[in-house]
């Protein structure tokens, strides 16, 4: 459920005063990732490997209460509840936006994936949850990225988390990961923990 918040009852006051009127309230993090054990299981499962990567973002941002707090125009809002945002290629070759559900258990997570992002690009209508707090994703895997800055937009402040195609190497495989938030959601400090976080559950996949 969505709840708007009076910022000074949160522990957001302070950043709120500092950066909700910056032009620019972005900050990026970018952090390379050791995912050979999350290909492995992804080519043992059958299981794509974005929808994996897509489960653990959820799972490290479900463990940071700052991800449940999100600044929209001038106003503070409080969730319950986490979704994973990730962009379709439609029937008719457009893409469109598609919000899953996160959900602890991976292989629901899997079951409501599939679904969502098929009945998407059949459809070629967006599906969006408005009652999520929507965690933004961008796989560009035509290639190798270093890193990714997205624009900025005051329509769309949630946090972001890009990246391009991994890099197998002699002894592991490696993936930047690029991790865009509002400085009024959270501080680099909590930044900083999700992608430790992130790490640690990629590699505990299993």
């Amino acid at each position: 459920m969505k709840k708007e918040v009076n910022p000074q009852d949160t522990s957001r006051a302070e950043a709120f005063e500092l950066w909700m009127s910056s032009p620019m309230p972005m900050v990026t993090l970018v952090k390379t990732m050791d995912v050979s054990r999350l290909v492995r299981f992804s080519k043992k499962s059958k299981l794509s490997f974005n929808m994996l990567l897509c489960w653990c973002i959820g799972k490290a941002a479900s463990t940071i209460s700052e991800f449940f707090m999100i600044p929209e125009q001038g106003k503070l809002y409080c969730f319950d509840r986490l979704a994973i945002n990730v962009i379709v290629k439609d029937s008719k070759g457009r893409i469109c936006s598609c919000d899953i559900p996160f959900d602890d258990n991976l292989h629901q997570f899997a079951t409501d994936y599939q679904q969502l992002t098929r009945q998407a690009a059949s459809s070629c209508e967006s599906i969006f949850m408005d009652d999520y707090m929507v965690i933004g994703t961008s796989a560009m895997i035509e290639t190798e990225i270093d890193c990714i800055v997205n624009q900025y937009t005051d329509k769309f402040s949630n946090p972001m988390v890009m990246w391009g195609k991994y890099r197998k190497g002699w002894m592991k495989t490696t993936l930047p990961i690029s991790f865009q938030f509002h400085h009024v959601q959270m501080d680099g400090g909590h930044g900083a923990l999700f992608l430790k976080s992130l790490q640690k559950i990629i590699m505990s996949v299993i």
